[in-house]
C-alpha cells in the first residue's frame, strides 16, 4: 500500500511543531504561532485556532483615548484590533497572506493598516490617515505606526521587497502596493499623468507615494484591494 498520501503520512507533514523561537514563531509561512503569556494586540478577525485558557475582547471604545477613537472613525473597520489574554498557543493567519515577523528594538515603522497582524501591548501605536491622498484614491489610505521594543507581525500578498531610500535617489511606489516603510520617512504624494494608463487602477491610477531619504520602503507584487473600496 502506498503510504505517500496517507493520512497518517499527511498529519506527519502537517503537524504543529514547537520551534523555541519565542512569543511569535512562523508555524508556517502564512500562520503565525503566538505562545502566550499575558497579551497581545491583533487584527480583528486573525483568529484560526488556539489552545489553553485564552479570551478574546474587541478593544473598548475610549481604551485608546479619544484621539484614535476619532481616527478610527475615519479609517473604518480596517484598523479593528482585538486583544487576547491568557496563558496558552493562539494561531493568526490573514487571507493566505505571507507572514513577516519583526523584532523592534527602540525604532519605529510604519505599516498599512491592513497588513498588520499582530504586536505586543508594549509597543506605541498610532493610526495615521493619509488625508492628501483621500481625495485621489477611492477610501483614502491610512496606515499604524508602531515604535518602542517589542514583536510586531505584518502580513503580504505573496513575498515582500525591501527597497533601500538614499539620500538623492528617491524611490516611487504605488500606494495599493506598498507594504510598510521605516519610522524616519515621511512619503510624499505625487501624480504624472504621463503614467496614467499604466500605473495602479481606478480613480487613483496616477497617484504615487514618493520616499526621500535615507530608510527603507517594504512593496508587495500586489495590489491591495482596501476595505472600504470593496463597500463603494
Amino acid at each position: 500500500m502506498n503510504q505517500r498520501f496517507s493520512i497518517d503520512e499527511f498529519i506527519k507533514q502537517t503537524q504543529q511543531e514547537d520551534k523555541g523561537e519565542g512569543l511569535f514563531e512562523l508555524e508556517t509561512p502564512r500562520m503565525l504561532e503566538v505562545n502566550l503569556d499575558g497579551e497581545v494586540w491583533a487584527k480583528m478577525g486573525s483568529m484560526v485556532s488556539y489552545r489553553g485558557a485564552i479570551k478574546f475582547e474587541r478593544e473598548g471604545v475610549l481604551e485608546h483615548g479619544l484621539g484614535k477613537l476619532f481616527k478610527k472613525a475615519l479609517t473604518g473597520e480596517g484598523t479593528a484590533l482585538m486583544k487576547a489574554n491568557g496563558e496558552g498557543k493562539l494561531y493568526l493567519a490573514d487571507q493566505g497572506k505571507k507572514i513577516s515577523i519583526l523584532h523592534l528594538n527602540n525604532e519605529a515603522i510604519y505599516v498599512n493598516g491592513n497588513d498588520l497582524l499582530a504586536f505586543q501591548p508594549g509597543l506605541d501605536w498610532d493610526i495615521k490617515l493619509m488625508r492628501r491622498v483621500a481625495g485621489m484614491m477611492a477610501g483614502g489610505l491610512f496606515n499604524v505606526r508602531i515604535e518602542g521594543t517589542g514583536m510586531a507581525a505584518i502580513t503580504s500578498h505573496y513575498e515582500p521587497l525591501t527597497l533601500l531610500v538614499k539620500p538623492g535617489s528617491p524611490v516611487y511606489t504605488d500606494p495599493n502596493a506598498t507594504v510598510a516603510w521605516s519610522g524616519n520617512l515621511q512619503p510624499d504624494f505625487v501624480t504624472d499623468v504621463s503614467l496614467k494608463t499604466f500605473f495602479g487602477r481606478g480613480s487613483g491610477e496616477s497617484v504615487q507615494m514618493k520616499f526621500e531619504g535615507e530608510g527603507f520602503v517594504v512593496v508587495q507584487p500586489f495590489e491591495e484591494v482596501y476595505y472600504s473600496e470593496q463597500q463603494s
